[in-house]
């Protein structure tokens, strides 16, 4: 499974996430990404309201099937980040992972690595800089 994470320390308010989103479903406020946080499915308020069953998970992403969307909007009303919009012909749009490309958009646009495709390699990264942190301030102290 693909995930998305983001690291907002990193994040300059660019756009270019927003910008080269398939979806139009990324939004940058006050320096911190917001997407879909892709909820495990007996947790996702959109997948266990939505009436007609379009809501679906897809290889650990919760996506939408356009097919069987019915543009009644509940799903972006329950959604507890704002992660759901509704697109110009009353569809629900949202963060997919990028499940139909090679790479995800986002994370190939971020100049400054603010998003990853891997949490691992992102928490590894925060805990180097933490350790590099409190060794130049034990130097500093001596």
């Amino acid at each position: 499974m693909s995930e998305l994470v983001s690291n907002p320390e990193l994040c300059v308010s660019c756009a270019k996430c927003e910008r080269n989103c398939p979806m139009n479903a990324i939004r940058v406020n006050e320096g911190v990404p917001l997407f879909c946080m892709h909820c495990t499915p007996e947790k996702a308020p959109c997948l266990n309201i939505c009436p007609e069953g379009a809501i679906e998970e897809l290889g650990g992403a919760i996506v939408i099937n356009g097919d069987k969307c019915i543009g009644c909007g509940m799903c972006r009303d329950v959604c507890p980040i704002g992660a759901i919009s509704m697109d110009e012909i009353g569809q629900a749009k949202k963060c997919d992972l990028c499940t139909n490309e090679e790479t995800q958009q986002c994370v190939e646009s971020c100049p400054t690595n603010a998003l990853s495709n891997n949490s691992l390699d992102m928490v590894s990264k925060k805990q180097n800089k933490i350790v590099n942190e409190l060794k130049r301030l034990k130097g500093v102290m001596k």
